[in-house]
């Protein structure tokens, strides 16, 4: 029968057994705990990468849904609206479908500023840029700008000769307007409407410290509220009244022949 050594021998061999095992074991649990995250993120980033390559197919066949619209309306009116065709890539697409995207500012995130069509050679120069943001807090991944564009013909039925540069920039202007703007979203341009208590209205100043006036076109005060802008000086009681509204137009800086720069952005 075995001494007590030998007892005592056996026993430290059989624990030291046991914590190898164990080690071995917890070793295992945490390669386990590591992988599986690593796993459902390596799928995540395939599901993202698969949702951008589908959201740039849908812009560029919105895009292309838009250009044949403006270019079809180009024998009316030789020039494009960048707000019109980021309706008309907007409705191609779909709102809903936008605003459950991974898209920056879904259906308000498409920005078409960068288009024009030249009135002297009937083309069109079609862009459209959007931010796509990854729902990934832990790595902090900043928006990614991207931008689809496309040169389309105008459908006027003939081609003229060039005359301007392709590269020579592009300007905005208005229907009535006398300058010229080089930034889309000059505060002359894009007007930032605000309701406010007609009541208040004699006591509330604009950006430039003046006082606000009834509107010519739609009346005076109305029972609720009013809408104003931070640049204008007058107030009005209908958010459809076309004081309140700016039909703008891009167009290649030689076509803009006439009109000054304005004194905000022109420069």
């Amino acid at each position: 029968m075995p001494d007590g050594r030998q007892t005592q021998e056996i026993s430290s061999l059989s624990d030291r057994r046991a914590s190898s095992s164990a080690c071995k074991n917890a070793s295992m649990t945490i390669e386990a705990a590591a992988a599986v995250p690593l796993f459902f993120l390596a799928v995540l980033c395939l599901f993202y990468f698969m949702e951008v390559m589908t959201i740039r197919t849908s812009v560029r066949a919105g895009l292309q849904a838009a250009g044949k619209q403006a270019m079809q309306d180009a024998y009316i009116l030789t020039a494009v609206t960048p707000a019109g065709l980021e309706k008309d890539i907007v409705r191609a697409i779909g709102a809903e479908r936008l605003e459950r995207s991974i898209v920056e500012g879904g259906s308000m995130g498409i920005h078409c500023e960068g288009s024009f069509l030249s009135p002297t050679t009937g083309i069109g120069t079609i862009r459209a840029k959007y931010k796509i943001r990854l729902p990934i807090p832990m790595f902090g991944v900043p928006p990614v700008t991207y931008e689809e564009s496309m040169r389309i013909k105008a459908w006027t039925g003939y081609e003229k000769e060039i005359f301007g540069k392709e590269d020579e920039g592009t300007v905005y202007i208005t229907e009535t307007g006398a300058v010229y703007h080089r930034d889309y979203h000059c505060t002359h341009l894009d007007l930032s409407i605000r309701m406010a208590q007609a009541s208040d209205i004699d006591l509330l100043r604009n950006g430039n410290g003046g006082k606000y006036y009834a509107c010519e076109h739609c009346g005076g005060k109305s029972l609720g509220g009013v809408y104003i802008t931070d640049t204008g000086d007058r107030y009005h009681s209908s958010l459809s009244c076309g004081g309140l509204k700016r039909t703008v137009y891009a167009v290649p800086i030689s076509e803009a022949a006439g009109k000054g720069a304005c004194s905000r952005c022109g420069t």
